[in-house]
């Protein structure tokens, strides 16, 4: 899910998600860093948007994977609304201005790759079900970079219905830049959201089964923390959850029904015929 905190001043999903039955997704808890560089591909995204003076400024921060070596597969709630953006490919920790030694985040800096444009699916949105308070729509977004970034592997798209095809319980890698440090319960407005640990977490998860009305458009899973798991919170938006051991993206990151810090999350799919098409439609 995505951070809006413009620099010192947070301000929650466009939908007011605060202590509401669901919220958008966001870091993954208890999740490992990932030293060897099994997702290369997998970045950290700060876009932009227009302050009161009609400047682009950095706003919220999310998590997107290069799926070539210009186009960047990320959520729409995090490319809703913004103007420009730049992505980081390295674990990290990624040094901000604000570091010693400083670095550039969250501005373009030599570390980065600006975003050329960017883009949100047609069919975005966000509403309400009887059985859940909100609810996010084909929240799927694209970025595309200014400049290639070759690396000798990406994220694959999935085959059309994969999804369908899994089983129970299936092994599921969740990747992301999301908040560390959480309390509980798990804070919804934490200072740190914008200036917290900026380093690539993974986290294994487990596919669940789902009976709601959006399962054809989403994938539950579930990390289990009591097992010394994990969770995807504050951060973690956009990110890949991948078939473990492979490049294969079956969604992205979306948001969750209860504390965004651990437990259920959700991740929309992108096996499904329109979604493909048009992610397709940028290769």
């Amino acid at each position: 899910m995505k951070n809006r905190h413009y620099l010192g001043i947070f301000v929650f999903v466009a939908v007011l998600l605060t202590m509401s039955l669901s919220a958008p997704a966001y870091a993954i808890t208890n999740g490992e860093p990932d030293w060897a560089e099994n997702w290369p591909y997998v970045g950290l995204i700060v876009v932009d948007v227009l302050n009161a003076s009609g400047q682009p400024e950095p706003a919220w921060r999310g998590t997107g994977s290069l799926i070539s070596p210009t186009v960047v597969l990320t959520a729409g709630h995090l490319t809703d609304g913004a103007v420009g953006g730049r992505i980081w490919f390295d674990v990290g920790p990624i040094q901000a201005v604000w570091d010693s030694p400083p670095g550039h985040y969250p501005y373009a800096g030599p570390d980065s790759v600006e975003a050329a444009a960017i883009y949100t699916h047609p069919n975005y949105s966000v509403g309400e079900y009887p059985q859940l308070k909100y609810w996010i729509a084909y929240d799927v977004g694209i970025l595309i970079l200014s400049e290639p970034v070759e690396m000798g592997e990406y994220g694959e798209l999935p085959e059309e219905g994969l999804v369908d095809t899994l089983k129970m319980r299936e092994d599921i890698d969740q990747v992301g830049y999301g908040v560390q440090y959480f309390e509980k319960p798990c804070p919804y407005g934490p200072y740190y959201w914008w200036t917290g640990p900026r380093l690539r977490h993974f986290a294994p998860a487990d596919l669940v089964a789902d009976r709601n009305v959006m399962s054809g458009g989403w994938i539950k899973l579930t990390a289990n923390p009591a097992m010394g798991k994990g969770g995807t919170a504050f951060g973690d938006s956009g990110g890949p959850n991948l078939i473990s051991g492979e490049n294969t993206i079956v969604g992205v990151t979306s948001w969750g029904t209860n504390d965004p810090c651990a437990g259920v999350s959700y991740a929309q799919r992108v096996d499904t015929a329109d979604v493909l098409a048009w992610i397709n439609s940028f290769l």
